[in-house]
């Protein structure tokens, strides 16, 4: 086990367009419901413990070795709005990129073949975490992270929110992150038993709505 791949593969700088995305937070900025580092934790914590568990899960799912062309389709069962689904197979395709790129293996390049415009992103980092040689934990944690760093980096730059206030959100959601990568990873591990339903389905349905709606703004700082 690589376990020093886990800081490359959720380093921020990892060349996978995630800085593009505001994870929901541009709107729920316009909107008024993330005002404050206090607003942007209770928006972090809601999104980790529903989109981020799903995620999460499906990632670990896909490190442990289960069919990726499978969980893909659990993805989009799991997606409900068109915009989202778009966004997740637009980041898998660059998460693809990065990855054969940095970890190259039959594993990926099946994958990449199977699905040219992109499979899921999670499903796409799973895989990516696995040809790492990394373990199902790992891939939960680092999708689980992705899920509250990427809104909170978004919001510095969406409110001018300090960016001091913004990194102590992160660390005061680390208990939840903790829950969150543990559930996900023990879901993925049922799947032998269970099927692909004992992956979690959590819904957000305001995320749902108001990232449909943002992907017809005619003018926006981020991409989802």
């Amino acid at each position: 086990m690589n376990r020093a791949a886990l800081f490359v593969l959720a380093d921020g700088r990892f060349p996978a367009g995630g800085h593009a995305h505001s994870g929901g937070a541009e709107p729920a900025v316009a909107a008024g419901r993330i005002k404050d580092a206090d607003s942007l934790l209770e928006f972090c914590r809601g999104r980790l413990h529903t989109a981020g568990l799903v995620a999460a899960a499906l990632a670990a799912a896909a490190a442990s070795g289960h069919d990726p062309l499978t969980l893909d389709e659990a993805a989009d069962a799991r997606t409900p709005v068109q915009a989202l689904r778009t966004t997740a197979r637009k980041l898998g395709r660059q998460m693809m990129r990065a990855a054969r790129a940095t970890w190259p293996s039959a594993e990926l390049n099946a994958l990449a073949a199977a699905r040219p415009q992109g499979a899921h992103q999670p499903v796409v980092l799973g895989l990516a975490a696995r040809s790492a040689g990394l373990v199902p934990l790992d891939a939960a944690y680092a999708v689980a992270y992705e899920a509250i760093s990427g809104p909170a980096t978004a919001t510095v730059r969406l409110l001018s929110l300090d960016p001091f206030d913004a990194t102590a959100v992160l660390a005061r959601l680390a208990p939840d992150l903790d829950r969150c990568a543990a559930a996900a990873t023990a879901a993925a591990a049922r799947i032998t038993e269970e099927g692909l339903d004992a992956l979690p389905a959590a819904s957000a349905p305001l995320l749902d709505i108001t990232a449909q709606q943002h992907a017809a703004w005619p003018m926006r700082l981020f991409a989802s």
